[in-house]
């Protein structure tokens, strides 16, 4: 925490506005538009909300396809399935371990020959990585077809200077209690388009229309974010550009202390934008370092120092083994051997340094 929340949540405790709205909502709303250069924002109970909701404004319905990364959390393309969607999960590219654009227009042309083109691309951000946006962007806008930024764990990077989530036609937000800031649980859905917000925070408050009486025409979701989280959103923002350095200094600091270890490497980072370091990802060539991913995780566990996986691809998740995916191995690579290290920014160098130790010891073994 910041220090300046519970102010700040006194405040709203004072104030009595108790429920999935009120001032302090607003005020998050507003203040979140400028931290990222949106015109609009509507604060939600998750990311996951977000996603859904952002997948109904772009016209998605039973039985139409949506392109999605393959190496992910399954909130990325969980909400598709919500809406009777078929993801078509996309491969990674080896410069940012995102979505490889190349993939992208390639599958969005072999479908427009089969006369079906995709509903929606959503691009994710992995682990606060700029995915390579102007060429997804480009075809996408050549076929008609909306994009949506996964920048869940993405907040404070950006694309050529400017802040990730802001290019397409929606951007999506996280403030589950693992992201860069929280709200212990929380999002933000944000757009350039009014009337999407609007539409969207008509749709998160059970699609009430404007009566006296309660009146629905359409199907509403209960994805409003309550006043007092919105309070402590607004103390988090706050501090999101230290985070942000400080995320990145946790990073620079591992690869500085692991560079003499053959064998490793770290995700890179990309010319086209700047990564938040949200986790610090390794991967571990199990010939050169001599150990395998799963040995070093088990040492670190065994000293009671938690480090986990990378996302497993979603093509490779028994929920989705009947989905199509196009690639060529990329994102099973980086999940076999890749491991998120502890980054969090209370972190100290004694820290980090307990944890290279960890895996020193392991290579020498």
């Amino acid at each position: 925490m910041s220090g300046t929340e519970l102010e700040l949540i006194k405040e709203a405790f004072e104030s009595n506005w108790i429920a999935p709205l009120g001032p302090m909502v607003d005020a998050f709303e507003q203040e979140f538009s400028k931290a990222v250069g949106a015109k609009y924002s509507l604060a939600l109970s998750s990311g996951t909300a977000a996603i859904h909701l952002a997948l109904i404004l772009s016209g998605v319905k039973t039985g139409d396809e949506v392109i999605v990364s393959s190496l992910t959390f399954s909130a990325s393309a969980n909400p598709i399935v919500y809406l009777g969607g078929k993801p078509i999960f996309i491969d990674s590219e080896k410069a940012s371990w995102n979505i490889d654009p190349d993939l992208v227009a390639e599958t969005i042309k072999n479908k427009e020959k089969k006369g079906i083109l995709p509903k929606a691309v959503v691009v994710v951000h992995l682990y606060g990585q700029p995915a390579n946006l102007n060429p997804i962007l480009d075809i996408c806008n050549e076929y008609g077809i909306p994009v949506i930024e996964d920048a869940a764990e993405a907040l404070g990077a950006t694309y050529k200077n400017r802040s990730l989530g802001t290019f397409g036609l929606l951007g999506v937000f996280s403030f589950n209690g693992n992201k860069i800031i929280t709200t212990s649980g929380g999002g933000m859905l944000v757009s350039e388009q009014k009337d999407l917000i609007d539409h969207a925070r008509k749709l998160a408050t059970q699609a009430r229309d404007p009566a006296p009486h309660y009146e629905h025409s359409e199907i509403g979701y209960n994805y409003r974010m309550s006043n007092i989280l919105a309070a402590i959103g607004r103390g988090q923002l706050k501090v999101l550009k230290e985070r942000v350095e400080k995320r990145r200094y946790i990073f620079e600091k591992y690869k500085e202390l692991l560079s003499d270890l053959p064998g490793i490497s770290f995700q890179p980072e990309t010319p086209w934008g700047q990564s938040n370091r949200w986790l610090t990802c390794i991967v571990i060539d199990e010939k050169e370092f001599g150990a395998t991913r799963e040995d070093v995780r088990l040492a670190l566990e065994e000293e009671n120092i938690e480090s986990r996986p990378l996302w497993k691809p979603m093509h490779m998740q028994p929920v989705f083994k009947d989905c199509e995916f196009i690639g060529s191995g990329v994102s099973e690579m980086i999940f076999k051997n890749g491991l998120c290290l502890p980054s969090g920014s209370a972190m100290s160098d004694e820290d980090i340094e307990r944890v290279v130790q960890v895996i020193k010891k392991v290579q020498r073994k």
